[in-house]
């Protein structure tokens, strides 16, 4: 029997939550770098009717920032976001009684974009995808209270690991550059968002075919 794939998987458990629920789901869609979450999360928003994808990523820091505070070489790390306005527009989305705009990032700019994604208050259902959405710590703690339901989305390493070397050599990084970047910065994420899995309601698991 051919395994369902992630999109069936998550499908499955949002549309009996959606309908039972009475007004506005938050869905979040969890998982390390390059696992898939931000595909996986415009397909769920397009598959279900009144649905909008947010990304976690809009709350990124500036790179101005980053290096006044020396984290420029950690952008993606936990403390390289604005986590407290990240909970902010949850709890905006979450009361559901006023128009919205959401934050996004720019893989060509490699900054946050503000202002780019509205949503209604007719919005029935939020698609929130990002790396640290089941983080037990500081004011990242409060975003699974926030959520109706959270998945997991995890991938093999080495499919993972191609896709982030991709992403760094097209941002400019020599090959042996972007192998650096992602040892010592996305994997080190990767390890503490895997320590967070537990947390969520369903883990699915994106196949290397």
């Amino acid at each position: 029997m051919r395994r369902p794939d992630v999109l069936s998987e998550a499908i499955e458990v949002i549309k009996p939550l959606v309908q039972k629920q009475q007004g506005r789901s938050i869905i979040g869609i969890c998982g390390p770098p390059a696992a898939g979450k931000s595909t996986l999360s415009s397909a769920v928003a397009a598959a279900i009717d009144g649905s909008v994808a947010v990304p976690m990523d809009g709350f990124h820091l500036s790179n101005v920032e980053l290096d006044r505070l020396g984290l420029a070489d950690r952008k993606g790390a936990p403390e390289t976001f604005d986590a407290a306005g990240f909970v902010h527009l949850l709890r905006r989305l979450r009361a559901a009684d006023e128009l919205v705009y959401a934050p996004s990032y720019s893989r060509t700019l490699h900054e946050s974009i503000g202002g780019v994604i509205p949503v209604p208050v007719s919005t029935r259902v939020i698609v929130v995808e990002g790396n640290y959405l089941l983080l037990d710590d500081g004011p990242w703690a409060a975003v699974r209270g926030l959520l109706d339901l959270a998945l997991y989305l995890d991938a093999p390493d080495d499919l993972r690991q191609d896709s982030l070397v991709r992403r760094q050599l097209a941002k400019g990084l020599d090959l042996h550059d972007a192998h650096d970047w992602v040892e010592r910065s996305d994997e080190r994420n990767a390890a503490v968002i895997a320590g967070t899995r537990d947390r969520a309601d369903l883990i699915l698991t994106r196949s290397a075919a």
